[in-house]
This record gives C-alpha cells, sequence and structure tokens, in this order.
C-alpha cells in the first residue's frame, strides 16, 4: 500500500530569504533567523540549531522593511505573533541551523 502525503496549507507560500528575529519568551531573548518561505498564515524559518524552540511555542517574528518601504509604512519592522507548530531538526537548511514551521496569530 502507498501512503500519499496531503497538504493542508489554505495559502500559497512563496518562498522568500528574508532576515528576521524571532523573541521566544521562554528564552527571555531574541534569536536571528532568516525565512524560507512565507504566506498570507505562516511562515517557515531558519534558526540557529541552538535555539530552544518547541511545538506549541508562541513567538513573536520581527520582519524588518526596507528604508524606504519604512518611511512609507512608518515604522521599520512588521511584527507578527505566532505559533510553532513544527520543529525540524534533521533537514538541514544550513549547517549549524534548524527549520521551525509557524503559524500567525492575527
Amino acid at each position: 500500500m502507498e501512503s500519499i502525503a496531503v497538504d493542508q496549507r489554505r495559502d500559497v507560500r512563496s518562498d522568500l530569504s528574508w532576515p528576521v528575529s524571532i523573541w521566544l519568551p521562554e528564552a527571555n531573548r531574541f534569536f536571528n533567523g532568516k525565512s524560507v518561505n512565507v504566506s498570507k498564515g505562516g511562515a517557515f524559518i531558519s534558526v540557529p540549531m541552538t535555539t530552544p524552540v518547541r511545538p506549541g511555542h508562541e513567538v513573536e517574528i520581527n520582519f524588518p522593511r526596507t528604508m524606504s518601504l519604512a518611511k512609507q509604512k512608518g515604522q521599520y519592522a512588521r511584527i507578527k505573533n505566532a505559533k510553532v507548530l513544527r520543529v525540524e531538526r534533521q533537514q538541514m537548511l544550513q549547517a549549524g541551523s534548524i527549520g521551525i514551521a509557524v503559524q500567525f496569530a492575527d
């Protein structure tokens, strides 16, 4: 019998490598990383392997804006609250990193 993976995403994902910082309240600090892909409902982010993140953690993601966009929007970052759905430690994106899948809260 062959199993078929079902994609449960509701929104289209776009590849986007953008610097981000993640506030992890459990560690009481920020961790710098990069987005891998983003959709309206969530994102997949690469963070350092030492980031003590687990599924279920509530995080705040800071997406910095370019200077021209910051001037237009009046803010230097887009901040999104999110819940960690999955942590991928096996599938390395680059040496020393792990991937986290998050679902945006708002």
